[in-house]
């Protein structure tokens, strides 16, 4: 079974005449423990194109030293990286190949890189004693193993924190070291580095992505971000990490949007079908994700509720209710991610970018047809706003507004997309209509909650408990729709003033 570890360190270059300086020197540093010299053997795994290596990603198996085994590492921030280890074992196991699928999806993972290396160990204790951090210099050979067979070799100083350790702590560290004449190093891992040392040396010429300029400039780019956050967001999904669900699911409902709202600019006979299958992922996502804001909002309203006016097992009739519907869900979302029809949307979404279905009038300027689809948007979600709003209270008008919520989405996400085009005008329509979705998200979700409140109210009374609380919660839903109801009107009125008019923003 794999584990995760917070992995926060730095590393330096080694060359020269420069050597460890002392670093007892180092403010919190007691003592020194040097370990002596351990021997590693590492092989790293990539895809022929380098998808992992490309993303800054490192997948190796790896002999000696404590850790022995299969480690994952995914970039968090500069210097920070969760490793996901699995056990020695001959082939990788199926743990961390689910986290790396979405990017390399049925191609062969192939050795790329073998690295071995001579680890010099040198913990830095505290004064009781406790470890602070591990400082190891490391003579790294290494060898090519795909797309050449080249060697190279260097020596590298890395400072990691100890687990729950304070970040400053590396700062104190690298001052000593800086005295010393150790400098950082250039490349983020020794994969990195050992990679472009090995390359082929032929002449290549670095390619500049141009500015987008033309409509479809625009649109693709905003279409290639949302693909590049479901793939990136597909082994947090599978981690259980907080909000990817959530992510992963807007990440989708925003790129299907763009292909509604840009049918003059990408090929609906081409995006229809995508689309399909995005409204397909983001219903299966939702399972998980709509019961556990369902959750909160009930737990939430019943923490709030004086000790008094909760009468009976509340709580725990709650928490069997919850845990019954959220039971397996989270193994049916990882099945669906392993399945055969996501990975095969993942493959249209890269063939979609490596060949765009681009219309005659993706060669036109962003501001006309961004304005034209921003002006359909807004009228689209206004008649969908005056007909709920024609409805008396009740299920017809809780229906038209669901449907104007999904309208509030698909203008506030186009109004996303023409941002980097337009500027202001677009992100104060992108502001606003924010505000317009979450009231009627809000009015959702509390139709959403009232139903769960009955069904718990019937299961209380059923079981011989009291009612009351349900009744009371069910009430104050009933009290925030309509409060988000007298709300909306002044909320659109605001975004309507806010409509994107012209691509100078007039």
């Amino acid at each position: 079974m794999a584990d995760v570890k917070r992995e926060i360190e730095r590393k330096y270059e080694a060359t020269g005449d420069a050597r460890l300086p002392d670093l007892t020197r180092v403010a919190g540093v007691a003592a020194v423990d040097h370990r002596g010299v351990i021997e590693l053997d590492a092989v790293y795994y990539d895809t022929d194109d380098l998808r992992l290596a490309a993303d800054s990603i490192t997948l190796r198996r790896r002999a000696g030293g404590a850790d022995a085994g299969w480690h994952l590492k995914f970039p968090v921030a500069s210097g920070i990286r969760d490793e996901i280890r699995a056990p020695l074992s001959d082939t990788l196991p199926e743990d961390l190949a689910g986290l790396v699928r979405s990017r390399v999806r049925d191609t062969a993972l192939v050795p790329v890189v073998r690295l071995r290396s001579a680890r010099d160990v040198h913990v830095l204790n505290g004064p009781d004693g406790e470890p602070l951090a591990e400082l190891t210099v490391d003579a790294v050979r290494a060898q090519r193993l795909h797309g050449g067979d080249r060697a190279t070799a260097w020596t590298e100083i890395e400072a990691e924190l100890a687990d729950d350790g304070d970040p400053a702590f590396l700062d104190a560290v690298e001052r000593r070291l800086h005295k010393a004449g150790i400098r950082p190093s250039a490349s983020h891992s020794k994969l990195a580095r050992a990679l472009a040392e090995t390359s082929p040396k032929r002449k290549r010429q670095r390619e500049h992505a141009a500015p987008p300029r033309t409509a479809g400039d625009h649109v693709l780019a905003y279409v290639r971000e949302q693909i590049t956050d479901i793939v990136a967001l597909d082994p947090a999904v599978r981690r259980g990490l907080p909000d990817s669900v959530h992510r992963m699911r807007v990440a989708t409902r925003r790129l299907r949007s763009t292909f509604r709202t840009y049918r003059k600019v990408l090929d609906r006979a081409v995006t229809d079908p995508v689309g399909a299958e995005l409204k397909w992922l983001a219903a299966e996502l939702g399972v998980d994700r709509d019961q556990e804001v369902l959750d909160t909002r009930l737990r939430t309203r019943l923490d709030a509720l004086p000790r008094t006016l909760v009468l009976g097992p509340v709580r725990a009739r709650l928490r069997i209710w919850s845990t019954a519907r959220r039971s397996g869900s989270r193994r049916r979302t990882v099945a669906m991610l392993d399945g055969a029809r996501y990975l095969a949307l993942l493959g249209t979404l890269h063939a979609l970018l490596a060949d765009p279905p681009l219309l005659p009038a993706a060669a036109g300027p962003p501001g006309k047809a961004f304005t034209r689809a921003a002006h359909k948007n807004h009228e689209r979600l206004a008649a969908r706003i005056a007909h709920a709003l024609e409805h008396p209270p009740g299920p017809d008008r809780d229906s038209a507004l669901h449907d104007a919520r999904k309208a509030a989405k698909r203008a506030r996400y186009a109004a996303e997309a023409a941002r980097p085009a337009l500027g202001k005008p677009a992100r104060k329509s992108a502001k606003r209509l924010k505000a317009v979705q979450s009231v009627l998200g809000d009015h959702q979700d509390s139709v959403v909650a009232r139903d769960a409140l009955r069904t718990l109210a019937v299961q209380a009374h059923a079981a011989g408990e009291s009612s009351f609380t349900w009744g009371l919660l069910h009430g104050q839903e009933e009290a925030t729709a309509a409060a988000r109801e007298r709300e909306l009107p002044g909320v659109w009125a605001r975004a309507r003033k806010a409509e994107i008019r012209s691509a100078s923003g007039g």
